[in-house]
């Protein structure tokens, strides 16, 4: 597994597999690796030649400076987990390496979705995601990068930049991976108190619920019910949003879309978890 630091390394490294006409895979990663981030890195090595996973912990994407210092690191384990799944290539940049002129984020416009969900809580969160994804797919030339589901709007975002920047590079989405409890894998996982990792299964249970409320509640009134489920929890809901896959906008009936996803999110005391399910 080869390890570069530097950018003109890496390119130059980069530059022979391109000459021979290999396939790059890219995984962008913020470290903190679980088994989500490793089953895209198993995808990317069975459709590419070669793939690459950069670990870098963003700091234009964070509106909350606490959050930032908090966010778990541990690139001993991250090493040790990407060498085992047979990973060619870790980038683990420095902030001012790729952040030269500073740390601030472009501007970017997404047709909207940028401004929904998590754009709406997180202010400059995806200026900041898309500046980041930007660089490395300038630095790495990727012919395919994997993105997981939990992140949707990321995934949508990162869809939309490809189309924006007119990048050949194919998206590849992928399911999210769960505990066997239910709960959707997180780096911020390690963060969670006994209590709320007890009770973190609740969340994927109240998601599944929605499919079978659909059929006999409008909506509104699943909004509602999701909210009431959740007062039963130790969580403190921050957002139910029931929404197009595409657009990202809430629907107000079921008829509106033929894609329908509904998206949370919720604070296990100070650690924000997010998780969504496909509900048509």
């Amino acid at each position: 597994m080869q390890i570069f630091d530097s950018i003109d390394s890496l390119q130059t490294w980069l530059k022979e597999i391109q000459k021979a006409d290999k396939s790059i895979g890219f995984v962008p990663t913020m470290g903190a690796l679980h088994e989500g981030h490793i089953t895209l890195v198993n995808q990317s090595n069975q459709d590419n030649d070669i793939t690459v996973c950069s670990v870098f912990v963003n700091p234009t994407q964070f509106n909350n400076p606490e959050d930032l210092d908090k966010y778990p690191r541990d690139i001993k384990k991250d090493l040790k987990l990407l060498e085992a799944a047979n990973c060619d290539v870790v980038f683990l940049p420095t902030v001012a390496a790729m952040y030269p002129d500073g740390e601030k984020s472009e501007d970017f416009e997404f047709g909207g979705l940028e401004n929904q969900m998590e754009g709406k809580y997180r202010p400059g969160h995806f200026d900041g995601v898309a500046t980041i994804v930007s660089r490395f797919f300038d630095i790495v030339k990727p012919t395919k990068a994997y993105f997981g589901e939990k992140d949707f709007q990321q995934l949508r975002i990162i869809q939309e930049l490809v189309k924006q920047k007119d990048y050949h590079i194919q998206i590849i989405p992928m399911p999210i991976a769960r505990e066997r409890s239910g709960l959707a894998l997180s780096s911020r996982n390690t963060r969670l108190t006994p209590t709320y990792k007890e009770a973190a299964p609740e969340i994927f249970r109240i998601l599944n619920l929605i499919k079978d409320w659909k059929n006999d509640f409008s909506v509104n009134q699943t909004i509602i019910k999701v909210e009431e489920e959740f007062l039963k929890t130790p969580f403190e809901l921050e957002y139910i949003l029931i929404c197009d896959e595409l657009s990202l906008e809430p629907i107000s009936n079921w008829d509106q879309s033929e894609n329908i996803r509904a998206f949370i999110a919720a604070y296990a005391g100070d650690v924000r978890l997010i998780d969504n399910l496909k509900i048509k």
